[in-house]
């Protein structure tokens, strides 16, 4: 996935004032899912009290963290080949006499903690992606020449009740769309999978916090909002009443705030698309028309194997429920290639499914063993060439689906919210209600940050080229 030093899609900064040379300055980089970039913005808004500011660049910063994810191959090396180029950049500092602490965050710090320690000895704080709202203090006794502070113990506390709210001109500054962290950690326990070991059990926020959330970033100006989950939908936190809710009821709670336009989820198990979800998404239009629905392989003895605890005629007839509830609604999922003992006919079942549901976007990958995690000491491990070999043939596939989606919105008159400037002068960039960057070139700045028509005039083949439409009626 994505390594940022700024949350994705963020707008310019002219309203965010410059660091003073007397103030603190952190700078956070950020690996990996979208509960990664939710987290370094709300490790930013913990130290602001304290009195730093952000950086875009770890030269000027006094705080560097690196917010970390497991989930991809080689994650942790490459975090500690930045940790070799931060070592030298500490070193710098220190001759010039100035200071420099080094933080490493997330699922590889809550993973490798002591090792990392060990490892790493530049590294003065290790901090899990539950006790972040800890950094204060660790920041505070860090700095003094030993080892490493680590803190990666599943707290008693809810972090979330420990966060202070984001200043408004910071969530401004972040732009029209915004994450919202709902639901932490995973029950499920698939095999090749260390969420629930770095993130823990599943835990969810009461509807009250996250409403709250909810309001104070339309406030700041957001128009859309991804709620998020290891295992979003299944989401069961409590209402007003101290009774567990559904993620489809608090879909509806929060769709009853005025100023709030979009919502959208990430990331859902097909176990837990219950029936009051998938009826939210045929009744609420501010649910947008896409959904990210990991199915991981469409044979079910790898299914099995892996615990998904679904079939793929279960994952199918799910589908099916969904699509008749919400036609239009355009469908993602993550494909997992070579886990152990996959077979060319359970790879070809993979395919089958895949032609079968026809996907508008997906992510796969190869399977790379994770320490710690059942299938990473299974038999029948698949050589590397055969899992490049079987990645390829996927992703052609895939890759033609989602490209004949796009092409298919050649015509159509869209909503596009408009979240980031285009790297050509008069371009901006929005997302379509199905998640597509859309270019529009030659067009006011005004429009940053509204909603309006656009007439789809190319679709590429992985966003949508269109121009503002000008009273012309929608097809038919």
């Amino acid at each position: 996935m994505s390594e940022t030093a700024r949350p994705a899609g963020a707008a310019p900064e002219p309203s965010s004032p410059e660091p003073s040379a007397s103030q603190k300055k952190i700078f956070i980089k950020t690996y990996g899912c979208q509960m990664n970039v939710y987290d370094s913005a709300r490790m930013a808004d913990v130290m602001a009290p304290e009195g730093y500011v952000e950086t875009a660049s770890p030269e000027d910063a006094d705080l560097v963290i690196l917010n970390t994810c497991h989930i991809r191959e080689k994650a942790a090396e490459k975090v500690y080949s930045e940790l070799g180029r931060l070592r030298e950049l500490k070193a710098e500092k220190a001759v010039r006499g100035e200071g420099l602490v080094i933080g490493v965050a997330g699922c590889v710090a809550q993973a490798e903690g002591e090792e990392m320690r060990r490892r790493a000895p530049v590294v003065d704080i290790i901090v899990g992606p539950q006790t972040y709202h800890r950094l204060p203090d660790l920041v505070a006794r860090s700095g003094n020449g030993g080892p490493a502070l680590v803190e990666t113990e599943f707290p008693a506390e809810d972090k979330f009740e420990s966060l202070p709210a984001p200043e408004r001109r910071k969530t401004v500054a972040r732009g029209p769309t915004a994450f919202l962290t709902i639901q932490e950690g995973c029950d499920k326990f698939c095999t090749f999978c260390v969420v629930p070991y770095t993130r823990g059990a599943e835990f969810s926020r009461p509807v009250a916090r996250i409403a709250d959330e909810a309001r104070a970033l339309v406030e700041a100006g957001v128009r859309e909002i991804t709620l998020l989950g290891q295992n979003v939908n299944a989401y069961h936190g409590e209402d007003a009443s101290g009774r567990s809710t559904s993620l489809g009821a608090l879909v509806r709670e929060l769709a009853a705030i005025d100023g709030l336009d979009r919502i959208r989820y990430t990331t859902s198990h097909p176990r837990d698309m219950d029936d009051e979800l998938i009826s939210a998404h045929g009744e609420i239009g501010k649910l947008m028309p896409y959904l990210h629905l990991p199915v991981q392989s469409g044979s079910d003895a790898i299914l099995d194997q892996m615990n998904r605890q679904h079939t793929a005629e279960f994952y199918l007839r799910i589908v099916e429920r969904i699509r008749a509830a919400r036609p239009d609604i355009a469908l993602s999922s993550d494909f997992i290639v070579g886990f152990p003992g996959e077979t060319e006919a359970d790879f070809e079942a993979t395919l089958t499914l895949i032609r079968e549901v026809r996907y508008a976007q997906a992510y796969s990958f190869k399977y790379s063993p994770r320490p710690g995690t059942p299938a990473a000491t299974r038999d029948g491990q698949l050589p590397e060439e055969v899992k490049t070999e079987r990645l390829h043939r996927l992703q052609a596939l895939l890759s033609e689906q989602s490209e004949a989606f796009n092409k298919s919105l050649a015509g159509r008159r869209l909503p596009v919210l408009f979240d980031r400037r285009g790297r050509a002068p008069g371009q901006l960039v929005g997302r379509s209600p199905y998640l597509q960057p859309v270019h529009l070139d030659g067009v006011s700045a005004d429009l940053f940050g509204q909603i309006a028509d656009v007439v789809i005039e190319e679709g590429l083949a992985n966003s949508l080229r269109g121009r503002l439409a000008t009273g012309e009626a929608a097809p038919a």
